[in-house]
């Protein structure tokens, strides 16, 4: 079930960047989150800093549309924590032409029931 909730969330974080629904991404990210993007390493600190980053990247009219491939979710034994791996591709909204692609990696923790990112680290490849 728990692996579930964390695909489910990664579902739902998809969406909202296809929709671009900065709103609908703050409740999946941890208050002290940190994001470290693919290309240039830019730390994002903080659930706010990345809702902020959100909006204005859905504000511009050639954005693209980041989709994350879950490949593997690791529940730790000890602790509430879930490490997930996989691909991410950016495109055009309605385009099947990747602009960039590359690996990442999640840490999610349970907090109160609920599963949220407390930190991703993306790589671009290509």
């Amino acid at each position: 079930m728990t692996e579930l909730a964390i695909r489910a969330r990664r579902a739902a974080f998809n969406r909202a960047i296809a929709d671009g629904d900065a709103a609908a991404i703050g409740p999946l990210l941890a208050k002290d989150c940190v994001m470290i993007t693919g290309t240039d390493s830019a730390v994002i600190a903080g659930r706010m800093g990345q809702v902020k980053v959100w909006r204005r990247e859905f504000s511009h009219a050639g954005r693209l549309v980041y989709l994350r491939r879950l490949e593997s979710v690791i529940l730790s034994p000890v602790e509430p924590i879930a490490m997930e791996s996989g691909h991410w591709q950016g495109a055009a909204p309605g385009s099947e032409t990747i602009a960039a692609s590359g690996t990442y990696a999640a840490k999610w923790r349970e907090v109160a029931g609920e599963w949220v990112i407390e930190a991703e680290v993306f790589v671009t490849l290509a």
